[in-house]
């Protein structure tokens, strides 16, 4: 038999660790066979060692491992009594549990044997060929094989394209790679150890601070009844007390009479006047007659509760108290949980969706759990999130970036990140163009001089198709639902439409100068004109009901309560080519020619809005959404574009010239309540929806 020796030596936790191998001729052995038939729990299928795994012997000569005893030790016992007995895992048979418990059974001592003589046999690799004792084993890299050169009679690795080395150098590499990545492995343990450990003071921590709620809580519920049991033990204490001040003072009247019937009946027995022995006598009757009157209490000793429904009582106690304090806790695995996004486009608020699941993968269906969310832009500037928590395991992470560029978004539960957390993501400066209605024709999908639009609350959107004398009802992703007809349409001439208070479409012709109310599906209800019309082109209704006309010819507005005109604003040149006008959140009008003007209730001048753009362009429609933002469609020289202020400061936010369907001459816009705004481009004859906000 041939003994070679190989050390390698190699770094673990930065000190020298040598190795050494004795290579050498064996029986072979299987040794995953020998070590499963004999050195394993068949129990539990670990290997015996010298701790939780230390090898007894039971009564019945079969061997278990301490920990499966003690497992099975502990299922059998009931109401904290250790049984006396238990049966064993193998055979079935009852073995008696000794006085100290299972660890005081005997040890197996051939299983400790047998794992002392595997500690000391090594399981070495084999370098000299079975068949060719002095002939080296070889390793070829590329083809990951052992052979000797005699076996195979130098057929193998005579090409240049196969890398072979001495089975020996082989082992070492393999050993040290294998050494390496047991190093990288302990690495990751520890710090996987680190981060357990930490949990568990987490967990600690949090029980600490639970339970100190829970002690608040109940104490103060304590403090509240103990204040009950007072103030009813005063009030009985109290009844008490009056009931015995009575029936003392009549105790002590009783006490008087005695004393004073006790002194008069002194010497009476010495007393030789008949006369005044019968005097006393009839005193004494009648006195009688007075103290039978004490002879019954004035008071009774009468006292006691009330059981109204006692059990049920206390259940509705044991309710409320049980609706007080609820222990949550969450089976939620954070790096089995996933965060995903749509595309991210400027000032358009931005909705992750974040789906919770345990650690066996499988989606949580309750919330609760603490979820945090980051949003960073690469310069360092912070985005401000918004956490929803949906109550099924789901949770929506909305934000609204302010500046173009790359971001990070991290998410956390338990300040843990999920599992692509973080995230980066790109926000580019385009308002994004959902969907487009129309083009130019008389079919029933086409449009033929589109005006204006408005939307209702209702799910509607209704385009002026002024062209064909009709209206578009569209649902808000512009799909037709009908088209409505009327005679106050007819003439081409119909230029402005809005909805009144009622949800009830008013509609403006300029030709006929009447105004009609139509239902959602077109039936009139009423109509008003007045003299002083020459070119009404826009109309809008206040929260008041109050209607507004824009006036081009008379380069006015006009107001109108119940058909009635009670105000006119401008005409003195105020205004050039009025296009439309829109009401404020506080009943402010706002017009649209050149420039957006805003007026008081009463017509008074208040401001002016984008004064940089006066003489550059014309406005072609304008809203106000319920956020604050005033939206207009714009047309330049050389340009069209759609424009969002904030209303309140008359700052411009950002404006929106969709480069893949460019507007040729926008017009009339309005508010989706879906956070979305259409607008229509009479150039183009079809109606634009964007996602803005």
């Amino acid at each position: 038999m041939d003994n070679n020796r190989l050390t390698i030596q190699s770094f673990i936790d930065g000190k020298v660790v040598s190795m050494s191998s004795t290579l050498v001729e064996t029986i072979s052995i299987n040794y995953e066979d020998f070590s499963e038939s004999f050195l394993t729990c068949s129990t539990c299928l670990c290997t015996y060692d010298g701790c939780e795994h230390t090898p007894k012997l039971l009564p019945c000569s079969h061997t278990v491992c301490l920990q499966c005893l003690t497992r099975i030790l502990a299922s059998a016992t009931r109401n904290d009594e250790i049984p006396s007995s238990f049966r064993c895992p193998i055979c079935r048979e009852s073995i008696n549990v000794p006085r100290g418990g299972v660890s005081a059974l005997p040890p197996s001592f051939i299983v400790n044997q047998l794992l002392d003589l595997m500690a000391t046999q090594r399981r070495e690799v084999i370098p000299k060929c079975g068949l060719h004792s002095s002939q080296e084993l070889l390793f070829c890299e590329t083809c990951d094989t052992v052979f000797c050169v005699r076996c195979t009679e130098g057929l193998h690795g005579g090409g240049s394209d196969h890398t072979v080395i001495p089975f020996a150098v082989a082992i070492k590499r393999m050993s040290e790679i294998l050494l390496y990545r047991a190093n990288e492995c302990i690495g990751k343990l520890r710090d996987a150890d680190t981060v357990v450990s930490q949990e568990i003071r987490n967990l600690e921590q949090s029980r600490e601070d639970v339970a100190e709620s829970i002690e608040r809580i109940f104490n103060e519920i304590y403090i509240l009844i103990d204040r009950k049991k007072e103030e009813v033990l005063t009030s009985l204490n109290r009844i008490k007390d009056e009931k015995k001040e009575v029936l003392e003072n009549q105790l002590s009247q009783i006490h008087a009479e005695r004393s004073k019937v006790e002194r008069d009946c002194e010497g009476l027995q010495y007393q030789m006047e008949v006369r005044n022995i019968t005097m006393k006598i009839n005193d004494l009757k009648s006195r009688i007659d007075g103290i039978s009157a004490l002879l019954e209490p004035k008071e009774n000793s009468f006292l006691s509760y009330e059981e109204d429904d006692l059990s049920s009582t206390l259940n509705e106690v044991n309710n409320t108290l049980d609706g007080i304090v609820k222990i949550r806790t969450s089976k939620t695995h954070p790096s089995a949980c996933i965060v995903e996004m749509d595309d991210c486009h400027l000032h358009v608020e931005v909705s992750a969706s974040l789906v919770t699941c345990d650690i066996n993968g499988k989606q949580c269906c309750a919330g609760g759990d603490p979820v945090s969310a980051h949003v960073q832009h690469e310069s360092g500037s912070v985005v401000k999130c918004n956490v929803i928590d949906n109550n099924n395991g789901t949770y929506e992470i909305r934000f609204r970036p302010k500046i173009c560029g790359e971001h990070a978004l991290s998410v956390r539960i338990f300040g843990r990140h999920v599992k692509n957390s973080p995230m980066s993501f790109i926000c580019d400066g385009k308002i994004p163009l959902k969907s487009v209605y129309g083009s130019k024709g008389t079919n029933m999908h086409q449009l033929s001089q589109p005006v204006d639009v408005v939307a209702d609350n209702n799910g509607f959107v209704y385009v002026l198709d002024t062209g064909n004398d009709r209206i578009h009802k569209l649902n808000y992703d512009l799909k037709r639902e009908e088209i409505i007809t009327n005679d106050c349409l007819i003439g081409r001439s119909s230029t402005g439409i809005c909805i009144n208070e009622s949800d009830n479409l008013l509609v403006v012709n300029w030709r006929s100068k009447f105004v009609t109310e139509l239902t959602s599906v077109g039936e009139k209800l009423s109509s008003f004109t007045c003299t002083a019309f020459e070119e009404p082109v826009a109309v809008a209704c206040s929260s008041r009901g109050q209607i507004l006309i824009a006036d081009t010819g008379r380069g006015s507005v006009f107001v109108f309560d119940n058909g009635k005109l009670v105000k006119k604003i401008g005409g003195n040149g105020q205004f050039n080519l009025l296009a439309g006008v829109t009401c404020g959140p506080n009943r402010e009008v706002i017009c649209a020619d050149s420039r957006l003007q805003v007026f008081s209730q009463n017509g008074d001048f208040l401001r002016e809005i984008y004064t940089e753009g006066k003489g550059k362009g014309r406005y072609g429609g304008i809203a106000l959404d319920p956020h604050g933002h005033l939206l207009a469609t714009r047309i330049e020289r050389s340009r069209s574009f759609v424009q969002v202020f904030e209303f309140k400061t008359g700052v411009l936010l950002f404006q929106i010239e969709c480069e893949e369907a460019k507007f040729r001459r926008p017009a009339g816009i309005a508010y989706v309540p879906d956070g979305c705004l259409v607008a229509v481009d009479l150039g183009n004859e079809c109606l634009k929806r964007f996602r803005y906000f």
